[in-house]
């Protein structure tokens, strides 16, 4: 079972570049999403051959991303997925000491945002088909803060350990059972310096 409590510290260039493919990582978003899955079933959600999904599974395998599971299927053919971790942390101080690093991080960080903005263009588009509690319950916000970077990085923490309480409540309602009126919900946080 991954460990839901940690995210996993990436600081090496080849697993940041292995997780920077635009398939793979939606495949790992995928896997976080469904928690156990199977090549066919994310191959279906991305609408890619089997083979290709079962290569960049294996991808992010080697590099600790994600791990077998017990198997699921009736016969036990079929091999199954999980997330290695919680998630995934990725710091600029890790990729700092050296031209490349910090250009694969760059270049890993605007493949994320551009998914992340995807995502949340998909939602715009389908706005008119949730609820009116659902669109009304959907934050949508901007703050301008004159911050320090340490109280900055204090408050990145306290919202990411914010997340992480309400995704243990709703996953804990899940294993009980509570799965009325529940939906899988992206929250994306960004805060950064700017200059007016």
């Amino acid at each position: 079972m991954p460990d839901k409590e940690r995210d996993l510290p990436i600081t090496d260039v080849g697993t940041l570049k292995a997780l920077s493919h635009p398939l793979r990582m939606k495949l790992y978003r995928a896997l976080c999403v469904a928690d156990r899955a199977t090549a066919s079933q994310l191959a279906e959600q991305v609408d890619e051959a089997v083979s290709l999904v079962s290569y960049h599974l294996r991808k992010l395998a080697e590099h600790g991303l994600i791990e077998d599971s017990a198997a699921q299927g009736a016969d036990g053919r079929e091999r199954w997925w999980q997330p290695a971790s919680a998630g995934i942390s990725v710091r600029d101080r890790d990729f700092r000491d050296a031209p490349e690093k910090a250009a694969a991080h760059l270049a890993a960080t605007r493949l994320f945002h551009e998914q992340r903005a995807e995502m949340y263009r998909r939602y715009l588009d389908e706005r008119p088909t949730w609820s009116a509690e659902w669109n009304a319950a959907a934050p949508d916000s901007e703050s301008l803060l004159r911050l320090t970077a340490g109280e900055l990085d204090d408050l990145r923490a306290e919202l990411t350990a914010l997340a992480r309480k309400y995704d243990e409540k709703g996953r804990a309602a899940v294993a009980a059972g509570d799965t009325e009126g529940r939906e899988h919900v992206a929250l994306h946080m960004y805060g950064f310096p700017f200059r007016g």
